[in-house]
């Protein structure tokens, strides 16, 4: 789709500002005039809401901002639902029914607004014990059973804590985990370009240094593009879900207008609200504080967002942007292959951190790759 800002009028611009009177963002228009113009008012709304949920703010509404307001225009009960394999449903009001089947103690996977096959069995499986017709169809008499029942669980995210208790089961050792590496745009998208450095190019580098340093420890390190080709977002979270994979890791590096901005960030799969992977939260604290005490590079933090890559993968998952290229001293960091290699090995031994669920840990910075080995190579004798 075209990209929507300030300036713009048209059709488009009075459906975004509709979305937006709808959700509270805007005061209804006055009198009857002629196509909404995407004023300042309307360009401080679209910030509001895409802060709330999780999305780049940038007052612009490209294709990530046009779907998330298509979403939020749907309220449970405006609309049966039901699973299509073609063209899947999604919205705020699928993502309401995800919630409340997980509450009721049906798992409908995680509650990402996408009605998929999981969320139907869920359904089904409802519809079944509750005597009612079990087609999978969310209409108004599974909508008033579903209003009328008390929840099972409370105090928690189901989908959650079952995340957590499958790292708890996998054990400590890394051999035998599968690890999908995103390493971020490719092919004609060289995302951030600066100085004739690409970041497609420096993910793949990055991409390439952790995969050899996780099949050394046993790992199965799948990457998720070849040197020359780019997939669609929803593409990449396809093939961590159909390879079983147990973490998606996103690499990238970023660009901004201001010189002035350095650091390293890492980003997490939450919503503004109050989803949040707790995993992801947790493998993305590691991966921050690991990279930052080995580089010395500004600390941007941690945070949850909504971004498709994601919100889609069924398992754990998190994005790291490993310094600004447009900052002088960013890039230099870039260029260089050693600090690549301190990135890679941070890569590693967060994800080590994360199975060890704090036990025979180490402090921050301080385990190495050698390290690792060993306490693979003693942990197998051991066995």
């Amino acid at each position: 789709m075209q990209l929507l800002h300030r300036g713009d009028i048209g059709p488009a611009v009075t459906e975004i500002h509709g979305v937006l009177v709808t959700l509270g963002l805007l005061p209804p228009p006055n009198g009857h005039g002629g196509p909404a113009t995407y004023d300042a008012s309307v360009e401080h709304a679209v910030r509001a809401f895409q802060q709330q949920r999780g999305l780049i703010t940038d007052g612009v509404v490209g294709p990530a901002t046009y779907r998330a307001l298509t979403d939020a225009k749907w309220r449970l009960g405006d609309r049966s639902l039901a699973y299509f394999v073609s063209r899947p449903i999604s919205g705020d009001d699928v993502f309401a029914l995800q919630e409340r089947l997980l509450e009721l103690g049906y798992d409908a996977g995680r509650p990402d607004g996408i009605f998929g096959r999981q969320t139907e069995h869920a359904l089904q499986n409802f519809q079944r014990e509750y005597a009612l017709n079990s087609d999978g169809i969310c209409g108004p008499a599974t909508l008033r059973s579903l209003r009328q029942l008390t929840p099972k669980v409370r105090g928690g995210r189901p989908v959650y804590l079952r995340e957590q208790e499958k790292v708890r089961r996998a054990g400590p050792r890394l051999r035998g985990k599968r690890i999908v590496i995103d390493p971020g745009h490719g092919g004609n998208d060289r995302g951030a370009v600066v100085n004739g450095v690409a970041e497609a190019d420096l993910a793949w580098d990055f991409a390439r240094r952790i995969e050899g340093r996780m099949v050394a420890t046993g790992m199965e390190a799948l990457i998720s593009r070849g040197p020359n080709s780019c997939p669609a977002e929803a593409d990449r979270a396809s093939f961590a879900n159909e390879a079983g994979a147990d973490l998606f890791l996103s690499l990238h590096v970023d660009s901004n207008r201001s010189p002035q901005a350095q650091g390293v960030a890492t980003f997490h799969f939450g919503t503004g609200n109050g989803t949040t992977s707790n995993v992801g939260e947790a493998l993305a604290g590691f991966l921050q504080r690991e990279v930052v005490a080995r580089t010395a590079m500004l600390d941007c933090r941690s945070h949850p967002k909504s971004w498709e890559v994601l919100r889609w993968t069924k398992m754990p998952a998190v994005r790291i942007e490993a310094g600004y290229l447009s900052n002088p001293e960013d890039q230099a960091r870039l260029l260089d292959p050693g600090f690549r290699d301190v990135v890679a090995e941070a890569v590693l031994v967060a994800v080590k951190r994360l199975y060890l669920l704090g036990e025979d840990d180490r402090p921050t910075g301080s385990f190495t790759f050698d390290d690792l080995l060993r306490y693979e190579l003693t942990r197998a004798e051991g066995a």
